[in-house]
């Protein structure tokens, strides 16, 4: 048994194993200080709501409140490992400013009310607009941490109850180009992989990815990996040092934008060099010649003068990645928020597909999740996706549909494809759209051009609802705030990035009278009395188990299978992976093992789009291209970013995550121990471009771009020259400002700064590529810049160092077991 600070040492200490060995258990617990573990009254189960790892917990509670968590070794996902936002970001929960009663706004100001007065007037505003405007007056904008029961229950709501077209959630500036890659390269979405590989594989090639800040808990898997025999290469795409550039066998750090042209040079000398698996591209593929012509010219000397990255290392990396006999890819938001996208992502896919390294331990790739259940927003139909990865252009899938929800085909709207939120924002900001509903998300401070968004959001015609757990910057904004409930504090289901479904059930009661998310989308589809075609209720369920089995018979026979699950089958032992029916009663772990599943015409959830361009195809392009069902090889050319540094704009701006905060810091800044770990905003320049402008760290200094401005005391690092970071974290909930900067409360979020545009095939916004300015602002007098020391943001200068022990409070019982399997026996 040890105890570890868990925020000066985030991964732990390490338990290593060998390649195929299992990995072993190491149960951490963390309790609030004086709360013994035979004091526990009760352990309740659930998994992280902070990240898309799914690591499975247990919630310590006593006297009706929660104070503390422990992992749970039974689990497959984490084998009882927590990260720090898993150990100490549940006490948000009990934070004093939780919001507890309703707000309707009232002579330009937020009031409390009841719950049937604030509902009185979603709904009336409802019906007044279905009768003026029609469905298309309406949308709904969602999250990445609801529940499976709740993402699935405002999908009928939406688009069978109102019957609009116009539902997304913020997973669109997440992960929507792990969807789309995923459904251009197999015909449908879901994960290839499983985190399993990690345990096989001989290479491990990260694409974007900063796993030890993003999934800290599969980070420590690797590292437990090195440690042992037979440890895997790593090869580490990415502009910052991160832990995982450090650990790599080789790192390569490419300008921004530039990725579609890293991946053509390596996927031209893993041909050239003759490392493809013929067999397979022949039995499982289509569009391999075409890729070879488009990759033939796409040298590791013309990358490097795109890239800036030296031609040898491209070849060092390729030789890695064509000698693998097990290469698991994983692939995140340094590939999804950039220029190209989705062209990039499925380029890592074709990497697999042309070593045919899929469907057997080790060789899988993963489109992974940034949000803990992203993947139900997109299994469920609460984003740009029919229910169940029905395809919208299918007409049988859209009657299947309507078979399940008892509804006429034409309800469903399907004239066009489901609208993606930037587009929504557009129709609220041009005007046919006027009633917003946003849940459990905060785009005040999370979409790009922010001053765009508050204008958007600030407009007296768009009726606005925010329902969420605080007054973040956009409740404050809005017109009717509703109190929800949150993890811990209700009963539901989420799937993880490997197609991991855990149960979570309720530990304690919501605050005051915040209800779950649930039973407020049960209680505003009562009061509209949507009907069904024989004049029934449309929604029938009441709980969130009732709801789980409802959309049970929704994912009969999809990819998505749930058929063979139950709360029953999930409490008590590990997570277990879709799909699960009579076929596979014990879930699947990989997918593809025989083939490629669900990309035949008449089944897969997308005809494809261009890569280039976004253009769709139909079901007659797709035929042609693809009768037998294949895995599709799809090339794309490299085209130069929209934005480019200039004279007046001398930096790339990129922005992206730190280990301690998730999304808007609406939790993790009400967790003492993540907040004192990261309590500002910071810039990131490299010690080139510092020297070159006479720049030291904790200078503070003003970002600029075309768009807006922010300010944070500078951070000097190892980040490739020519390249600005800023953690996308900070808002203005906790300044005297609130919901944006002011004259005493300057710029302070990173997406004041980012541009209006997006991927042409998933429709994500590009956060990594603006041109921006550095101005100094003030000397910082020798105070370091408010960022962790031991993560990416580490400073190159050992005389720099911020204080990122957590101290007492953050201390971390680790206990080592022994390897179980999936369902707790031992193994």
């Amino acid at each position: 048994m040890n105890t570890v600070d868990r925020i000066a040492h985030p991964w732990g200490t390490r338990t290593p194993y060998g390649r195929h060995e299992s990995w072993p258990d190491r149960v951490d617990t963390y309790l609030t200080e004086g709360i013994e573990p035979g004091a526990v009254e009760q352990w309740v189960q659930a998994a992280s709501i902070l990240h898309s790892d799914g690591d499975a917990m247990d919630i310590a509670v006593v006297g009706g409140r929660m104070v503390g968590v422990r992992g749970r070794a039974v689990d497959r996902v984490n084998r009882g490992r927590l990260g720090p936002k898993d150990l100490f970001g549940w006490q948000a929960n009990a934070s004093a400013d939780r919001l507890r009663r309703p707000l309707i706004r009232m002579e330009g100001r937020l009031a409390e009310c009841d719950w049937d007065t604030a509902m009185d007037r979603v709904v009336g505003h409802t019906r007044e607009l279905l009768t003026e405007r029609g469905p298309g007056s309406i949308g709904f904008y969602t999250s990445g941490q609801l529940f499976l029961e709740e993402y699935y229950t405002l999908a009928v709501l939406a688009r069978a109850g109102i019957g609009t077209n116009h539902l997304d959630g913020n997973t669109r500036l997440c992960t929507s180009t792990a969807a789309e890659a995923l459904k251009e390269s197999f015909g449908c979405d879901g994960q290839p992989g499983t985190f399993d590989d990690f345990d096989h594989a001989d290479v491990i090639a990260l694409f974007g990815h900063n796993l030890a800040e993003t999934q800290p808990v599969q980070w420590m898997r690797i590292l437990d990996r090195l440690e042992g025999a037979d440890p895997p290469q790593v090869v580490c795409v990415d502009p910052r040092p991160t832990q995982v550039a450090a650990r790599a066998t080789v790192h390569l750090a490419p300008r921004a934008g530039t990725n579609v042209a890293l991946l053509n040079a390596l996927l031209h000398e893993v041909i050239r060099s003759g490392c493809v698996d013929e067999r397979y591209i022949e039995s499982h593929t289509v569009g391999f010649e075409e890729l070879a012509g488009q990759v033939e010219a796409c040298t590791p000397r013309w990358a490097a003068d795109i890239c800036d990255v030296p031609a040898a290392r491209i070849c060092e990396a390729a030789e890695v990645i064509g000698r693998a006999r097990r290469l698991t890819s994983t692939v995140l938001q340094g590939i999804y928020q950039s220029h190209q996208a989705t062209a990039a992502a499925v380029q890592v896919n074709n990497l697999h597909l042309v070593r045919g390294m899929l469907g057997r331990p080790g060789a899988g790739v993963l489109q992974m999740n940034g949000q803990p259940t992203a993947q139900n927003t997109r299994e469920c139909g609460a984003d740009g996706d029919l229910p169940g990865f029905r395809n919208w252009q299918n007409d049988s899938h859209v009657a299947e549909l309507a078979r399940v929800w008892n509804v006429e085909a034409s309800k469903i709207p399907h004239y066009g494809p489901p609208t993606h939120a930037m587009q929504m924002f557009r129709y609220a900001e041009q005007g046919s759209l006027r009633m917003l509903w946003i849940s459990g998300t905060n785009p005040a401070v999370s979409l790009p051009e922010l001053a765009r968004i508050r204008s958007v959001l600030a407009q007296e015609r768009l009726f606005v609802v925010v329902q969420d757990l605080f007054l973040t910057e956009t409740a404050q904004l809005a017109d009717v705030v509703l109190p929800a409930a949150t993890w811990g504090e209700k009963t539901g289901t989420f799937t993880n990035a490997d197609r991991t479904v855990h149960l979570s059930d309720k530990a304690v009661d919501a605050p005051g009278e915040a209800r779950a998310d649930l039973e407020i989308f049960l209680d505003y589809a009562a009061r509209m009395d949507f009907r069904d075609k024989d004049d029934r209720p449309l929604i029938t369920w009441h709980d969130a188990e009732t709801a789980f089995e409802a959309w049970k018979r929704c994912s009969a026979g999809r990819p998505c299978d749930y058929t063979g699950l139950t709360y029953g089958r999930l409490r008590g032992g590990s997570g277990i992976q879709w799909p699960v029916n009579e076929d596979a009663p014990d879930g699947t772990t990989r997918l593809y093992t025989d083939g490629i599943t669900w990309a035949d015409p008449d089944t897969c959830e997308a005809y494809g789009k261009d890569l280039i361009t976004g253009a769709a195809d139909d079901v007659v392009e797709y035929r042609s291209l693809n009768p037998d069902g294949k895995a599709m090889i799809k090339a794309a050319a490299y085209l130069p970013p929209h934005e480019e540094p200039s004279q007046e704009y001398p930096f790339q701006l990129t922005t992206g995550r730190t280990l301690y905060h998730f999304h808007t810091r609406t939790k993790t800044a009400r967790a003492p121990q993540l907040n004192a770990a990261a309590p500002e905003v910071w810039v990131e320049i490299s010690t080139a471009d510092a020297d070159a402008r006479q720049l030291h760290e904790g200078d503070l200094v003003e970002v600029s771009t075309r768009r807006g401005a922010l300010r944070g005391r500078l951070r000097i690092t190892a980040i490739r020259p020519g390249l600005l970071f800023v953690p996308f974290h900070y808002g203005y909930w906790d300044t005297p400002a609130g919901h944006g900067p002011d004259d005493a409360t300057p710029g302070r979020a990173a997406n004041e700064t980012t541009i209006t545009d997006w991927d042409p095939a998933s429709k994500q916004p590009l956060f990594k590529t603006a041109a921006a300015a550095l101005t100094l602002l003030e000397r910082g007098e020798g105070a370091p810049a408010p960022a962790p020391t031991n993560t990416a943001s580490a400073p190159t200068s050992a005389g720099h160092v911020l204080d990122t022990t957590g101290g007492q409070a953050a201390h971390v019982v680790e206990e080592a077991g022994t390897a179980r399997d999936g369902r707790g026996g031992s193994r």
